[in-house]
């Protein structure tokens, strides 16, 4: 499985090809701490909404996070065996985003 350090994440951004993010954190999780203009489907959602978020996507990366990358992991997982080529799960999460991106983002 293909994974990113949060400061890998934090370089894409930034750049032409920016990639999409996807929190499979539940809502209550998002309001606690968040990033913005991530794409947020719970992660019991993501079979039901595969070919929503296919088509958000328009050739670009996808990048998964959860609270520690467990979640997001697995959903990496279903996502590729679904035929998504380019996706990667976030390292650590959003708390590893925290601790070494943004320490202004909540730690839950």
């Amino acid at each position: 499985m293909d994974q990113l350090s949060p400061r890998e994440l934090e370089a894409r951004l930034s750049s032409d090809d920016a990639p999409c993010v996807l929190d499979v954190r539940e809502p209550w999780e998002l309001e606690v701490a968040r990033l913005d203009q991530t794409i947020d489907i719970p992660m019991a959602q993501i079979a039901q909404k595969v070919e929503e978020l296919r088509d958000q996507l328009v050739g670009r990366a996808l990048i998964v996070m959860c609270h520690s990358g467990v979640r997001s992991a697995m959903a990496v997982q279903f996502l590729q065996q679904n035929g998504f080529e380019r996706v990667f799960n976030l390292q650590g999460g959003i708390q590893a985003w925290s601790e070494q991106v943004d320490n202004t983002v909540p730690i839950y």
